[in-house]
């Protein structure tokens, strides 16, 4: 039987309860959170009911059911332990044109309750038709383990600028365009909140803005359930999927229907395609106005010539974004049950690969640092670390950066040589700090959100 999942508006309406034990009682939360007006029939009734009833919660009418209760009533329920009694209910609310849900009764049912998952306005109901309400209990409680918690708070700002964006902007694709691209962004009080400037800003080119863009998306180790949620949400929109051979099918198969897929692989036996092809790949159909999913497996930024890609895309003027994935080295540790920073053997993490660049190949080792090092949670103190590389060799100019809150509201990044590391101001935890060459090239600003903070000292 195909059913139509519909929510009513309830507030006001009537609504009949038969029974008032404790199968009604289960129904009775439920029923007056829609604000509807519930009337009880019932010769008894339980002291939690009788209760409600005193304080007018509910209106309870002593005495055993009759088929002219139903009169006038919008929905009724048969919530009593007497099935003949239910399925006299659902008798007389068919006769009657009532809405009837007889507990526990598929055959007397008109209607199901779902298992239900609200955060503020947002209400996901899940129904299996009577087949297994466990089924749909285990569901729910797995939807609401993943939902944010603040996710009704974000949906309440959506929709206050939502219904500024429809009246300020004129209807059209491109003020669709606008919405779906706020769906996807996180929105702050602040005035200077750029989902805020977003919807204020001309109409003019948004659609193209929103659409002609590349992602560098992280595919995770392969595991789709270890995708990021950002990730998923960006593999679902796209229009075109440009992937490497190590992404899987399966989760090549969270794409659209309607997306381009294109294995931009170099490990497919005869087909070749050069890192130049894909960049060019990447900008033609982000400038035909098509969003645009550079998928790689592990982390965009880890060995995945991202850097290449990311000068390209600079070069050409597409804005893009990267997404960051779980790098193959984390699961490979997971896999294994250790830790790579055991600190009983190891204080230090190096990532390299096998061959460098092809046109470092003929080049002398280099007579600097040439490594970049991560380090979580550096401290207040920097003087200390700052002196200790310096006693390794490490030269004044060293480039180094501390970023705090990253990827969150109020990030900062501050720019900083060895040499000045010690005097940058304190920055508030979780802090962490990356020193390298790579820091000191130029520093593009791919889109994403929210925007960085820029403090520079001592690096050009």
């Amino acid at each position: 039987m195909t059913m139509l999942p519909i929510f009513l508006k309830l507030d006001g309406r009537d609504c009949l309860l038969v029974g008032a034990g404790k199968i009604a009682l289960e129904k009775i939360g439920a029923l007056l959170a829609t604000g509807l007006r519930l009337r009880i029939v019932a010769p008894e009734a339980v002291p939690e009911i009788r209760q409600m009833a005193i304080e007018g919660a509910v209106e309870w009418i002593e005495k055993k059911w009759d088929p002219a209760d139903l009169d006038g009533m919008f929905l009724v329920i048969a919530a009593t332990n007497d099935s003949d009694v239910n399925q006299a209910v659902y008798k007389s609310a068919t006769e009657k044109r009532v809405l009837c849900n007889s507990v526990d009764d598929v055959p007397n049912c008109d209607f199901y309750f779902g298992s239900v998952v609200s955060r503020g306005d947002l209400q996901i109901a899940i129904s299996s038709a009577g087949q297994s309400p466990a089924v749909a209990q285990r569901l729910r409680r797995e939807i609401d383990e993943q939902l944010p918690r603040d996710f009704g708070v974000w949906l309440e700002s959506l929709g206050s600028l939502r219904r500024e964006v429809l009246a300020t902007h004129p209807r059209g694709e491109a003020r669709k365009a606008l919405l779906h691209q706020l769906a996807q962004r996180q929105i702050c009080d602040s005035v200077a909140c750029p989902s805020r400037q977003l919807a204020r800003a001309p109409l003019s080119g948004q659609g193209a803005a929103e659409r002609g863009n590349v992602s560098l998306v992280g595919a995770g180790p392969g595991d789709p359930e270890l995708l990021t949620l950002k990730a998923l949400r960006a593999i679902q929109k796209a229009d075109v999927v440009l992937h490497d051979d190590l992404v899987p099918p399966a989760i090549l198969a969270l794409a659209s229907t309607h997306a381009e897929v294109m294995n931009v692989g170099k490990r497919c036996g005869s087909k070749r395609i050069t890192q130049d092809e894909i960049n060019a790949l990447m900008i033609e159909h982000a400038r035909n106005d098509r969003s645009v999913i550079r998928l790689k497996s592990g982390d965009p930024l880890v060995f995945g010539r991202a850097a290449e890609e990311i000068d390209a895309l600079n070069a050409a003027g597409v804005p893009f974004e990267i997404v960051p994935g779980i790098t193959a080295a984390f699961a490979a540790a997971a896999v294994v049950g250790r830790s790579l920073t055991d600190r009983r053997c190891a204080s230090s993490v190096t990532f390299s690969t096998g061959h460098h660049a092809q046109s470092h190949n003929n080049a002398p080792l280099p007579q600097i640092e040439d490594a970049t090092r991560v380090v979580y949670m550096p401290g207040r103190n920097l003087e200390l670390l700052a002196e200790e590389w310096r006693q390794e060799g490490l030269p004044a100019d060293f480039p180094c950066a501390v970023i705090s809150h990253a990827a969150q509201p109020g990030q900062e990044v501050h720019y900083t040589t060895l040499a000045a590391l010690a005097q940058l101001p304190q920055v508030s935890a979780p802090s962490l700090l990356i020193a390298g060459w790579c820091v000191a090239s130029e520093r593009p600003t791919p889109i994403s959100s929210p925007l960085p903070r820029e403090i520079s000292s001592g690096v050009e």
